[in-house]
């Protein structure tokens, strides 16, 4: 059961990693998938995971907090902008655009909602 839950968690952080290059494949549950699932299966990728300058911090807010920063926000907002921007115009059938509106509006209303995580709260 480790080896199936180590490949998924390699998979899904493949995924992630595709993620941050393709519109509307999303980065952040991917790879937060494959933290929770080397956490269960391997100890070793797991601190490997949380300790990747870019992956690292992040799954650690969410481990913690069940929050992000404010720069990370800031920074998935522009992304999801863009991507679902980009998508928006080269897509030519309408029920898709709304569909893609949709999508990205819920998308940025459930990141919007979650808590900040204060770099001021992480030094205690």
């Amino acid at each position: 059961m480790n080896h199936l839950l180590t490949l998924l968690g390699v998979l899904s952080l493949l995924l992630g990693i595709i993620g941050i290059v393709v519109p509307l494949l999303p980065t952040t549950p991917f790879v937060l998938l494959a933290a929770a699932l080397f956490a269960r299966s391997s100890p070793r990728f797991h601190h490997w995971l949380l300790n990747q300058r870019h992956f690292g911090p992040m799954i650690d807010d969410w481990q913690r907090y069940r929050g992000m920063r404010r720069s990370a926000k800031r920074r998935a907002n522009v992304m999801i902008l863009l991507s679902f921007g980009l998508s928006l115009l080269v897509v030519s059938i309408d029920w898709v655009r709304l569909l893609l509106i949709i999508m990205m509006v819920i998308l940025l209303t459930w990141i919007n909602r979650l808590p900040v995580v204060e770099p001021v709260a992480l030094k205690e």
